[in-house]
């Protein structure tokens, strides 16, 4: 089975203090590529996030995003009395040097200062809230799993169908190729006879022709080409993911047999055929990279 790199999850975890949601998506890249974004709070947990993902989705380059919500009772908040003193008595001392009067309403003058009041840390992370956000983070990762499977069965449709159409062509090369030798010792007979001299070993001559044909053979290129296509459709067929490297290396196997088959077709209408192939291999070397 074949899976994408392309994709996308997400999930959330409630606490009796916060939601937590959880978004990982991820596009093709050689190797896992792994960007995180999260709040503050939650900061120390990283590496293990970290480690989740990796562990899943082996290559792309890839987002986990984090946000946290702060839900039920507010934070507690106290009164910065040190500090409510400090500011009165500057204002006393300024009320004395300018000669002004105190103000009548000290609470509304003292509390629009900043840092007044104080407020309980939410920096710190409880073991509730981690294993939340550890298990969110599990489960958005296993939903971007999914999709990614879901583009990849999409993948498995489309090479098929290019693997298939490449097998046909070759299949229309055969009808040529058996007409060609004879077309190619026709031609070279031809041009012996415009030869004004003739003096040479006809034996020789016939070496040559029979080496030169046997040149522009392309039996093995076509054995060749079936294996790998073959291969291709076998190593698809593999259960647990990770074969586009593998893929690749295949497509790139299939490019040197119908670029030789190419050069030695020395026939327009395979040739034509060969440029028909050409066209469908490089439509599956461009989806390759996105397989996982």
């Amino acid at each position: 089975m074949l899976f994408s790199m392309t994709g996308f999850g997400k999930a959330v975890a409630v606490t009796p203090t916060k939601k937590i949601t959880v978004e990982v998506k991820s596009l093709n890249s050689k190797q896992l590529d792994l960007n995180v974004r999260i709040p503050g709070c939650f900061r120390e947990k990283e590496p293990e996030l970290r480690n989740i993902v990796a562990a899943e989705l082996e290559r792309g380059k890839t987002d986990l995003i984090i946000t946290a919500e702060s839900i039920g009772a507010e934070p507690a908040t106290t009164l910065n009395v040190e500090m409510l003193k400090a500011y009165k008595n500057q204002i006393v001392k300024a009320s004395e040097e300018l000669d002004i009067p105190q103000p009548s309403d000290w609470y509304s003058v003292l509390l629009r200062f900043p840092d007044t009041f104080h407020a309980e840390s939410q920096d710190v992370i409880s073991p509730e809230e981690a294993e939340a956000l550890a298990d969110a983070t599990r489960r958005a990762v296993a939903a971007l799993m999914e999709h990614r499977r879901s583009e990849g069965v999409k993948l498995e449709a489309f090479f098929a169908s290019r693997i298939e159409r490449i097998g046909d062509l070759l299949a229309k090369v055969e009808p040529y190729e058996a007409e060609r030798v004879p077309r190619i010792r026709e031609r070279l007979e031809e041009g012996l006879k415009k030869i004004s001299v003739l003096d040479y070993d006809k034996g020789r001559l016939e070496q040559e022709m029979i080496f030169y044909i046997e040149k522009l053979d392309v039996n093995e290129e076509k054995q060749r080409l079936r294996q790998h296509l073959a291969y291709f459709i076998e190593t698809m067929a593999l259960p647990h993911g990770g074969q586009g490297k593998k893929l690749g290396f295949i497509s790139q196997e299939m490019g040197r047999e119908i670029n030789t088959l190419g050069s030695k077709s020395n026939h327009a209408e395979m040739q034509k055929i060969v440029v028909m192939m050409k066209d469908e291999l490089e439509q599956i070397k461009e989806q390759v990279l996105n397989v996982m």
